[in-house]
């Protein structure tokens, strides 16, 4: 269990996907995914296992939540700035969280 002021200390923020490609460096299938997050925290990148559900051009325009404060990791040359949200769904994919109806962009979770 956690107390909330230690969930508060989660920085959720709501954004748009700007950009899309294929990382072809990773060892699993990725894409290399950009959000814009608003005017105050910008766009950021990071990389996503989401191939087994998406396809890029379907995922251009969409609304995503992203933990923006967790420290960007280097995933194979690639600097990884958030951490884009998601499920598993019964085959161990992952399905993305989204927002509805939208919110604007950078907007914390509460």
């Amino acid at each position: 269990m956690i107390d909330y002021d230690a969930f508060a200390k989660v920085d959720i923020r709501s954004g748009v996907i700007v950009k899309i490609e294929p990382f072809e460096r990773a060892k699993k299938p990725a894409f290399k995914v950009w959000v814009d997050f608003g005017p105050i925290i910008g766009t950021k990148q990071s990389s996503a296992q989401i191939t087994q559900n998406y396809e890029p051009d379907a995922l251009l325009g969409r609304q995503v939540l992203g933990c923006i404060n967790l420290g960007a990791k280097n995933i194979a040359g690639f600097q990884s700035e958030f951490l884009l949200l998601g499920f598993e769904d019964q085959k161990g994919a992952i399905s993305l969280a989204t927002i509805d109806p939208k919110v604007p962009n950078g907007q914390k979770m509460c």
